[in-house]
């Protein structure tokens, strides 16, 4: 909160923020005005409601602070820029940017407002640095319906790749350096973004649809019809990253497709080894980079999956009650700063965990006593192996005594 303190005119608006940020990270059931003003001890929500509406402070400064404390502290020279959408079903037609459209969160087409995120995904972690409301074209042509939800009259239409290419050209204008993007097939079925990024000299691996058509040094062909004309030696078992149930393998290949343009361009396939499904990326970079390489990018995208659902979850990105265009600005970039917070808190605590030379070694003995005393610690094993510390019961007789496994070491919590 001291980083963004300067966006503030008064100290009330600043820690009434201070406030609302900690309500999002608390363990409240539902975080709304009311809900976390209630926790907060305040007697009404009228005060975070003018926090979020008629206060004085630059939320896009915010936005800009969290995106450097993002990339300061999760910082990787082998970043990737993942740019996704996700939408909030809302009800009524006042909400800003309502319409019904179809939403990934709830699989169909509903009454909802559909945002676009850029994801800082790294080794250290993962966190949302910017964000976008996709307005419709049913609200952009109604000069009245845009002024009463707080967006300007001459507000423009922009799609979703163009709201991520004003995104991404952000980033890279405010001095930062990715070598990857990536997204899906929204975004990788457009021509524009695409050449935008070529143009940066950046890579990017983007899904694009089976029908998409893809010219190589043999013609042009669907993308769907040239799995059949790859030799079985070219397909490799390859992990796209950890998942809930461990590693994630696919079997990929690589196709050179032919482009005048300078850099590398390239088709990736994707083939599920149970289902047989396949999926069809396309990849460009301005040096050569191995099927790894590829692989790696295109697997960043699903962590954009666990931002959202930790988002929304932990610090209620999706459970705001706010209908015009600046409040849903203020409460989106509060809840960055809240996930941003626990994502750099993650990243720490696993920095600093204790390695084979925080170890105390201690004979049987001592284990044993200090295991009596009550202090168990957390048990290591004298190789760095790390694991909880198991003490088994034994009665003999009319006495219960605790025994240990011997060659072991404690560290006292």
């Amino acid at each position: 909160m001291g980083r963004i303190a300067g966006r503030f005119a008064r100290y009330e608006p600043r820690l009434r923020a201070g406030r609302l940020v900690l309500g999002l990270l608390s363990d409240l059931p539902r975080k709304n005005c009311w809900t976390i003003a209630e926790w907060a001890g305040e007697s009404s929500p009228h005060g975070m409601r003018h926090l979020l509406s008629r206060a004085v402070w630059d939320a896009d400064a915010v936005r800009d602070d969290v995106r450097e404390y993002v990339v300061e502290h999760l910082h990787d020279e082998a970043a990737v820029l993942v740019v996704d959408e996700t939408g909030d079903v809302k009800k009524g037609t006042h909400t800003v940017a309502v319409q019904r459209q179809y939403t990934g969160a709830a699989g169909r087409i509903e009454n909802s407002q559909v945002a676009v995120y850029l994801v800082y995904t790294g080794a250290r972690g993962h966190a949302a640095v910017d964000r976008e409301l996709y307005i419709p074209r049913s609200w952009t042509c109604d000069p009245d319906r845009c002024r009463a939800a707080g967006l300007g009259e001459d507000t423009a239409f922009a799609t979703k790749p163009e709201l991520a290419r004003t995104m991404i050209e952000r980033f890279l204008d405010a001095g930062h350096h990715v070598s990857w993007i990536t997204g899906d097939e929204v975004y990788g079925g457009n021509p524009k973004l695409r050449t935008a990024l070529q143009e940066r000299g950046i890579g990017y691996v983007l899904a694009v649809a089976c029908s998409a058509e893809d010219t190589t040094s043999a013609g042009k062909f669907r993308a769907d019809t040239l799995p059949a004309k790859v030799p079985k030696r070219a397909w490799q078992k390859l992990s796209a990253g950890a998942g809930a149930k461990g590693n994630r393998f696919y079997d990929w290949a690589v196709i050179d497709l032919a482009d005048t343009g300078p850099g590398h361009h390239q088709l990736l396939i994707r083939r599920n080894r149970t289902t047989g499904e396949l999926a069809y990326y396309r990849c460009f970079s301005p040096q050569p980079v191995p099927l790894t390489e590829l692989v790696r990018v295109a697997g960043s995208r699903w962590r954009v999956e666990e931002t959202f659902q930790t988002e929304k979850g932990l610090a209620g990105l999706d459970e705001h009650q706010v209908r015009r265009y600046p409040s849903w600005t203020r409460w989106v970039t509060l809840a960055m700063l809240a996930h941003a917070f626990l994502a750099v808190a993650r990243a720490d605590e696993h920095t600093r965990r204790p390695g084979p030379t925080d170890l105390v070694p201690l004979s049987c003995n001592e284990i044993q006593r200090r295991w009596a005393r009550g202090c168990p610690g957390v048990v290591r094993g004298l190789y760095g192996s790390c694991m909880k510390f198991r003490a088994c019961m034994i009665t003999r007789g009319s006495r219960r005594r605790r025994s240990v496994p011997p060659r072991w070491s404690l560290r006292l919590s």
